[in-house]
């Protein structure tokens, strides 16, 4: 396999975008991707698309070619270039990412773009906006997990009880975090250290859909979502467009000299399937993360930055653990001794994580692969993490029981 190299990337803004389409949306972020690789759009070979709410909204196939269709009309793609579906919830947009990477690295094409568009807030139509969510788990056998929830919480003396109209992975994040609580000695106030921190990394980002900062206190303060989570712990709902460009080691040594200076090498994009396991059982993260550093030949202490899918406060601390950035019980002190932030030993969520850049579902991804190359080129800006030379990118979404239906790890290098 040869290398693989990303040369560009792009992004709308995420935030609230009820009047953009998808369309509109996936012309600025590809838009953008060209723009920033300066290579030529009608040159890709491949288009792996990323969606996941479209069919909610009508569009249940061929996504990304009635998406990308004026694109490939006005010139900017090749007309002809060939567009994959791709579908994973919340880690759709690594799997897009995973797609384009291996047709480049089998040798197949020397360029390829994955793009992820998602639309998810729908004012006219509120019950359209919890459904997008209620997708992302079993929807045939309901009785399966919800014995199997019941049953897991039960066992560790807690209580499953999910309100109807609240986003149900909350709740199982929230039954997760009290869990570790008593595991592990997490606190409450080390959960609004996360939260405070990416509130201000994403104050620092102008992509952002949440620049303001928030304190510890404030956090712990306002309104409470299902214990121990509060909404400053909790991503927010959100519209937006994320690209990147992948070249082959062939092509990128025809580029010009300042493009091949800002190319970032992808050593692998790895994932791993969510499986009902017992509640205090190895997670799909601990398990993608030890084929990510198994197969990279990398490890954890020699990533400068990371970006892990914290759709609350807690999964942030459970994925640095699960990963191996943190030995169990320890993500959350190092949070509030100030280690994970700008300036700390092992900087997480700069862009902000979700909870403050937001998570428009099949973007988020490609979205965090983004800061990681901005990061690595040093063009990071206020939030620039000094002298980064490698990253990671942890992306992950849907539920089989308590694990993420899929999580992807993605490991590059300046």
């Amino acid at each position: 396999m040869s290398g693989v190299f990303v040369v560009g990337v792009g992004s709308t803004d995420f935030k609230k975008w009820p009047e953009r389409s998808f369309r509109d949306l996936a012309k600025e972020a590809v838009s953008n991707c060209i723009d920033d690789s300066g290579f030529v759009g009608t040159d890709i070979e491949h288009v792996s698309f990323g969606n996941c709410a479209m069919g909610r909204m009508g569009q249940n196939n061929l996504r990304g070619q009635v998406t990308l269709e004026p694109l490939m009309a006005g010139g900017v793609l090749n007309r002809r270039v060939p567009v994959v579906n791709v579908e994973a919830g919340c880690a759709t947009g690594s799997v897009a990412l995973q797609s384009a990477f291996r047709a480049v690295a089998s040798g197949d094409v020397g360029a390829a773009m994955a793009v992820g568009v998602e639309k998810t807030v729908v004012p006219e139509d509120p019950a359209c906006m919890l459904a997008l969510f209620g997708d992302g788990i079993d929807t045939q056998h309901p009785e399966e997990w919800k014995a199997y929830f019941a049953a897991q919480a039960e066992s560790v003396g807690e209580v499953f009880a999910p309100h109807p109209m609240r986003v149900l992975f909350l709740d199982l994040h929230a039954l997760l975090a009290r869990r570790h609580m008593k595991r592990f000695g997490l606190t409450v106030a080390q959960l609004a250290a996360v939260a405070s921190k990416n509130h201000h990394h994403g104050s620092l980002n102008e992509r952002a859909q949440y620049r303001f900062e928030i304190d510890v206190d404030a956090v712990l303060a306002d309104r409470s979502i299902v214990a121990p989570l509060t909404r400053a712990m909790c991503a927010p709902l959100s519209d937006g467009a994320a690209a990147v460009t992948l070249v082959s080691q062939d092509v990128l040594s025809g580029l010009p000299a300042d493009v091949r200076a800002r190319a970032v090498r992808i050593h692998g994009v790895y994932t791993a399937g969510g499986a009902y396991r017992d509640i205090d059982g190895p997670s799909v993260s601990h398990a993608v993360g030890q084929r990510a550093w198994a197969k990279s030949g990398l490890r954890p202490e020699q990533m400068d930055v990371v970006e892990v899918h914290d759709a609350t406060a807690f999964c942030e601390v459970l994925h640095l653990e699960e990963l191996g950035f943190a030995k169990p019980g320890q993500a959350g002190a190092m949070a509030a001794a100030g280690a994970t932030a700008l300036g700390g030993s092992l900087p997480v969520n700069t862009s902000g994580g979700l909870e403050s850049k937001g998570h428009p579902l099949a973007a988020t991804g490609l979205g965090q692969v983004g800061e990681i190359v901005c990061q690595l080129r040093n063009e990071a800006g206020a939030r620039q993490v000094e002298g980064a030379r490698f990253g990671a990118v942890h992306n992950a979404g849907g539920a089989i029981g308590l694990d993420e239906a899929l999580a992807a790890v993605t490991l590059l290098e300046r």
